[in-house]
């Protein structure tokens, strides 16, 4: 029986709250980018959060038109790898594949499209850019094999109760594919996602406001 290791620990009085990830998230492979194995996926776009978490990398996908001063700000803030999306749906074309290009340039380790992203944007950007072309995938009838055949990395599996069913569908055409996925609140949903196939689990922190939310009380009653 291989004896547990101990894990040396350091923290500070000054950083002690932060955001933690679920710690069944590291039950799966995880996906080895570059040399990192990235298990846990932070999605956000706060930056307060984003220098405050233990996730091991951040999933940066807003629902407005992506512009490089925001990738650019993330990159720069964040002291972990940062997947910025690039557009897909109202943002595609030329304009997608100049953002991925610039999000490579400051430093992203990856770049996430849209679920509407066509498969001969996938196949142009895996032409101009040297880091993992990640898709997003919301449901059964998303065309798997065509993402596949064109080129795709990652799937970003985002199915809301059907997420596991998706990751299964997906499993039955590809065993190599590497997926991301929504894991829910609980660590009973995050495990059924990696038990189906998941490599990867990502995460939705509690909003600021939140968890602004036991400080604001602690101070109320002093």
């Amino acid at each position: 029986m291989k004896k547990e290791q101990n894990i040396p620990t350091f923290g500070s009085k000054l950083r002690k709250n932060i955001v933690e990830v679920p710690g069944c998230i590291q039950q799966c492979s995880g996906i080895k980018v570059f040399g990192q194995v990235l298990k846990s996926f932070l999605f956000s776009t706060d930056i307060a959060i984003i220098r405050n978490t233990n996730a091991n990398a951040i999933i940066a996908v807003y629902p407005f038109t992506p512009q490089p001063i925001i990738s650019q700000a993330l990159i720069s803030a964040a002291d972990k790898p940062v997947f910025c999306g690039v557009g897909g749906g109202v943002t595609s074309g030329i304009r997608s594949v100049e953002l991925a290009l610039h999000a490579e340039f400051q430093g992203a380790l990856g770049v996430v499209l849209n679920k509407p992203a066509s498969n001969e944007l996938i196949k142009e950007l895996k032409q101009k850019i040297d880091i993992p072309v990640t898709i997003t995938v919301v449901s059964e009838k998303d065309d798997i094999k065509g993402r596949l055949n064109a080129g795709v990395d990652i799937f970003n599996v985002s199915g809301g109760e059907n997420t596991v069913s998706i990751i299964n569908t997906i499993r039955k055409i590809s065993a190599e594919v590497a997926i991301i996925a929504t894991g829910g609140k609980t660590e009973q949903t995050i495990t059924q996602v990696i038990e189906a196939g998941a490599n990867a689990v990502s995460y939705t922190p509690p909003s600021t406001g939140f968890l602004f939310k036991e400080i604001m009380q602690k101070y109320r009653s002093e």
